[in-house]
């Protein structure tokens, strides 16, 4: 259960100001139909959170522990770091129509999704929690729906709201948290 609450806690405050969110704000202003938006998420991050848990699992069996808590732990400080760069939306993604909104948020959210901070985070909670994938790929879906649920059905408004930089820095702050925790504990394979 700890897998699946860290999971979804370091996500869905990783996601604020995201790029993901700030394209999910933009499909709900283009296409307002909130439904095949959220569900297009929903089937987006399952696939490509579970492809970045399955990755950190393999890494996890492919080096000693001892050098996989140094790479785990540097990789959350790295990602704590990097949670104070603020994310803008690359206004080059052209969004096809002719996929329906379901399949264009789809296709849209698994590229934007690719070396994004959250699907790298999947990795590392992945190689973090090695007996426990489905709880960190639920876990960090939930993060990804409570983040952009809302960005969806309240739009522009929420995202205007929301402390952005407050939330970027709570999640750089659980994710030194989790990188001093896993460089003081042995990890098992």
């Amino acid at each position: 259960m700890q897998a699946f609450m860290i999971s979804t806690g370091v996500v869905a405050l990783a996601e604020i100001g995201d790029k993901t969110q700030l394209l999910a704000l933009l499909l709900a202003s283009r296409f307002k139909k909130p439904v095949p938006i959220i569900l297009g998420i929903f089937v987006s991050t399952l696939v490509n959170h579970f492809a970045a848990a399955a990755v950190g699992q393999w890494l996890m069996s492919q080096v000693g522990p001892d050098i996989m808590r140094w790479g785990l732990g540097l990789s959350f400080v790295a990602m704590a770091v990097w949670m104070l760069i603020p994310d803008k939306l690359d206004e080059t993604d052209a969004l096809r129509e002719r996929f329906g909104i379901f399949g264009t948020t789809v296709i849209a959210f698994f590229i934007a999704e690719m070396g994004d901070k959250t699907q790298i985070a999947t990795v590392a909670l992945s190689a973090r929690f090695p007996e426990q994938l489905y709880m960190v790929v639920a876990g960090t879906t939930l993060g990804m729906m409570i983040a952009n649920v809302p960005a969806v059905l309240l739009g522009e408004v929420a995202a205007k709201k929301l402390p952005q930089k407050l939330m970027h820095a709570i999640a750089a702050a659980l994710f030194i948290g989790l990188g001093i925790a896993t460089l003081m504990t042995p990890l098992s394979l």
